[in-house]
């Protein structure tokens, strides 16, 4: 009996090490992170990347801070009898949020007549962080005789947009589409206009 005693305690205390070891090794391996972290960013100036929701925080309030200036601009080839323009002459955007807004386009002829938009963007060098997810110049526009149109645009500012660029202009110019403008009034029958005219 006192033999065995020495060994149970023995055993109980190696049983005993052994969770307290796994415990602070589980510990331990959780701690690392924090700890390799820290001394990264404080000895060695090593600055690592930030989980997803740090990276979003940081990205709110980057955009929360800076504010970029879009102006809207239009221009009519002279041989499109069409009004257009901004119905806002500019907006105030917050780089990598959705904005939107519209241009207006008035057909002032007395016949339907397609007509293009072709955009520019400036400074031209800004213009790779300028971008449509919906634009009335991604599909050529068919206006009726006197007819007014609502043309929506919405935009994202890229947020690499470089720090010295404050003010965007997005422009359009509007061109007659002379082809698609003589198949949507061309007669509708296989029979001329001028045999149309001459019948009785």
């Amino acid at each position: 009996m006192n033999a065995e005693a020495p060994n149970a305690r023995k055993r109980r205390f190696g049983v005993t090490a052994m969770v307290a070891v796994s415990l602070a090794a589980f510990g331990f391996s959780f701690a690392l992170v924090p700890l390799y972290r820290i001394a990264c960013e404080k000895f060695l100036g090593i600055r690592l990347e930030r989980g997803a929701a740090d990276a979003d925080v940081v990205a709110s309030t980057v955009r929360s801070e800076r504010l970029v200036t879009v102006t809207f601009d239009s221009t009519v080839n002279s041989k499109l009898p069409w009004e257009f323009g901004p119905t806002a002459a500019s907006m105030q955007v917050r780089p990598g949020e959705v904005y939107e807004t519209t241009y207006f386009a008035r057909n002032t002829s007395e016949r339907d007549i397609v007509g293009s938009a072709t955009p520019s963007v400036a400074p031209a060098r800004a213009s790779q962080y300028f971008n449509k997810t919906e634009c009335f110049c991604f599909t050529a526009q068919t206006l009726a005789a006197g007819e007014r149109r609502e043309l929506p645009v919405r935009f994202i500012v890229d947020p690499d947009l470089p720090e010295d660029v404050r003010t965007l202009t997005l422009s359009y110019t509007f061109f007659k589409n002379d082809l698609l403008t003589a198949r949507l009034n061309a007669p509708k029958s296989g029979v001329s206009s001028d045999a149309q005219r001459s019948a009785p």
